[in-house]
């Protein structure tokens, strides 16, 4: 590059105000000279910049769509919240429970007879010293049979304290099946060894045999299963949960009574499902909004969103308003059957009166207009987000490869004004600093020649 009419024009000025040796900026005129030539730059930076942002327009909207895509497929699929069935005991102090959705909506009648209990010892604290590590008379021996697990604990002075009694057993042969600790009360220290199962099966015993020290143990529970009848059928159960009795149902047993019979009714989860729709709705609007905002224009700048040239974006919005206004024969033909009532804007308003009335009264109905495969929104909509939403071969994922590959063209170009503007830079320095050299003589030069004239 050369010098150009700015910088000539700024050289010029100095000369012809009485700049001749005073020097000349070369920065300034160097400053000058750049700026200049930096129009084509500056462009390709404002052009980095309006990428920058569509990219990150773009990413907003495929977030929101990949966000709604999940809401959709929570409604739409068969273990979803519409599939979600609950589970409502008559008396919670009783009984409660959960179900999957492989429950069958039913009412079942349960009694709880008695609940599953957790075999355990204790030492007697009569006899006991005054805490765990307080040192035992040795030669006492004790077994513990623990289902086809036995062990002999012998006292000897490697193990002759509460503590060491209890790091014998559960070292031993039954510390898988039991588990032994000390504890301490205004009686003194105990050692107590509990089942690691309940009901029949964590039952266990332990026997004095050839025990001199004065230890002795005291049984409080024994591992009993619990007993319920569920519609008329006896039930034994190991633990106070009890699942596969009834399918898909889980029993949590919390209290006994044998005189009351508890109703248990399984139905559909209508909670959930006004939680996912409520959901849908929100993450619907989101999407909506993202794509008003990119056609609206500012009143203050008379321009619209940084998208709104992209007709992918309009391509989106019919498919998604198609998919929405979806309308079939069946008893929930459309949305506003449902209570979700489409604005002007496009948006979803919840009507939760209509919402949990249909709910209520006809919850298979608002399972088909989601789940059908064949005829229904949940389909459109799927239809519609499993290309929009595609993150590698959908519409938005095109055009934001399409972005990136102008954004590494441009970085590319920059880059390469941005060495060319370098290398003028140390030429023009160069060149200027010569010129200032020159400039700077000429008062002296001047004054040589005078003298030179004045003795001729």
């Amino acid at each position: 590059m050369g010098v150009t009419n700015t910088a000539t024009s700024a050289l010029s000025n100095l000369l012809s105000n009485g700049g001749i040796g005073t020097g000349l900026n070369v920065q300034q005129l160097v400053s000058q000279q750049l700026q200049a030539d930096s129009g084509p730059l500056v462009l390709l930076q404002n052009e980095q910049t309006q990428f920058s942002a569509q990219t990150s327009a773009l990413n907003t909207l495929s977030a929101d769509l990949l966000t709604l895509q999940g809401t959709v497929q929570n409604l739409t699929s068969l273990t979803g919240a519409l599939s979600s069935e609950q589970a409502t005991s008559s008396d919670n102090s009783i009984l409660t429970a959960t179900a999957t959705t492989t429950a069958q909506q039913a009412v079942h009648n349960i009694v709880v007879k008695s609940l599953a209990t957790t075999a355990s010892y204790y030492t007697n604290p009569a006899t006991l010293p005054a805490s765990g590590s307080t040192p035992l008379a040795t030669g006492g021996s004790f077994t513990v049979n623990a289902g086809s697990h036995s062990a002999t604990i012998t006292i000897d002075n490697t193990n002759n304290t509460l503590q060491g009694l209890a790091t014998a057993i559960n070292n031993s042969a039954v510390g898988g099946a039991v588990t032994a600790s000390v504890i301490q009360d205004s009686s003194g220290a105990r050692l107590t060894v509990v089942s690691n199962t309940s009901g029949a099966p964590g039952d266990f015993t332990i026997t004095d045999t050839g025990n001199s020290t004065g230890l002795s143990f005291t049984k409080p529970v024994s591992g009993v299963n619990a007993s319920l009848v569920v519609d008329g059928v006896p039930v034994s159960s190991a633990t106070n949960t009890v699942s596969g009795v009834i399918p898909g149902v889980t029993l949590n047993l919390n209290g006994a009574n044998p005189n009351e019979t508890v109703t248990l009714g399984v139905q559909p989860n209508a909670a959930a499902a006004t939680s996912a729709i409520n959901q849908f709705v929100v993450t619907y609007n989101q999407v909506v909004s993202d794509l008003n905002a990119q056609f609206a224009v500012n009143p203050a700048t008379g321009s619209a969103g940084i998208l709104s040239s992209d007709s992918t974006l309009s391509l989106i919005q019919d498919q998604l308003f198609t998919a929405i206004n979806f309308s079939g024969s069946g008893t929930i033909p459309n949305l506003s059957s449902l209570g979700l009532n489409l604005q002007n804007d496009g948006t979803i308003q919840v009507d939760s009166a209509t919402l949990a009335n249909t709910l209520q009264g006809n919850f298979s109905a608002v399972q088909s207009f989601f789940q059908s495969t064949s005829a229904g929104v949940g389909q459109a909509l799927t239809s519609a987000l499993s290309t929009a939403a595609d993150p590698t071969q959908g519409p938005l994922a095109l055009d934001l490869q399409g972005i990136s590959q102008q954004q590494q063209d441009i970085a590319k170009r920059v880059s390469d004004l941005q060495y060319n503007l370098s290398i003028e830079q140390q030429n023009l320095v160069t060149k200027y600093s010569q010129v200032n050299v020159i400039l700077e003589q000429l008062p002296a030069l001047q004054q040589q020649i005078s003298q030179q004239l004045a003795g001729a």
